[in-house]
């Protein structure tokens, strides 16, 4: 796998550095580098990289700027790579897949890349899987009866970590250290064993995020980890409580119990 990246950097002597940093990783083919965010923008349009590594202190367009600019393609993954740390809140709310600080750490780019690698790979197989379905409709649609649904193909394509910024901090929490999460206006209160966060995306936006079979909604307003649940205790009117592994309990509203009971035994 041959990850086509561009390097965006006002300044000649910090994309050097990157690219001497970035021949230790023969998977890594620099494919351009851009000196400002509106030739950084015009490059990811025609040469649609898998990766870029971006400056986010430019003239004219930013960083930020830059990404906004491509939203409207399929983006491509950006490492925001900067001297000043007050921007790593947005660089994780633009969905970054990581922040370097200058100069750049050898270990940090390397883990850097690991996780590039994971996510290209998995968006890779989501892919084929479509091109496969897609072939399979036309030629043998019988076939496609016995293919298993997305959610039992695996969790590749669902969070393992989600970045939250609350408290104006970032906190990057473990999903499967999630106990619930309730609903509450705008935003989401994410309950752990021993934490809670707000994060602000609606309940819709984030069941798309989290794999349906530990996440399960009980409630209009709340979703579970199954994972998380101990025992299941009947209550009036056909609802029941669920005990979670903190102690907590959750009321399972009645329209809700029948999909608990297919995960819970």
């Amino acid at each position: 796998m041959t990850i086509r990246t561009i390097l965006v950097d006002d300044e000649k002597l910090a994309i050097q550095g990157l690219q001497l940093r970035l021949q230790k990783f023969p998977d890594v083919e620099i494919i351009d580098t851009c000196s400002n965010g509106r030739e950084a923008i015009r490059k990811i349009k025609t040469e649609k990289p898998d990766l870029v590594f971006l400056d986010i202190q430019m003239p004219g367009f930013d960083g930020f700027s830059v990404v906004k600019g491509v939203m409207e393609l399929e983006p491509p993954l950006f490492v925001f790579v900067t001297a000043y740390q007050e921007h790593a809140v947005r660089a994780f709310e633009a969905n970054a897949i990581n922040y370097l600080m200058k100069p750049v750490d050898e270990d940090k780019l390397a883990d850097t890349l690991e996780r590039v690698r994971t996510r290209i790979a998995e968006k890779r197989s989501s892919e084929e899987a479509e091109k496969l379905k897609i072939v399979l409709a036309e030629v043998a649609p019988e076939a496609m009866e016995a293919m298993p649904d997305e959610a039992d193909t695996g969790t590749g394509r669902f969070e393992k970590l989600i970045n939250i910024k609350d408290r104006g901090q970032i906190f990057r929490v473990d999903v499967e250290s999630i106990e619930y999460v309730e609903a509450a206006g705008d935003y989401m209160c994410i309950y752990t064993g021993d934490n809670s966060y707000i994060l602000r995306e609606t309940m819709k936006d984030l069941e798309r995020r989290l794999d349906p079979r530990a996440f399960q909604r009980v409630h209009r307003s709340t979703i579970v980890n199954l994972d998380k649940v101990r025992q299941v205790k009947p209550h009036t009117n056909g609802e029941c409580f669920l005990v979670l592994e903190s102690g907590g309990q959750l009321k399972v509203s009645r329209s809700y119990r029948d999909v608990v009971a297919r995960f819970v035994h």
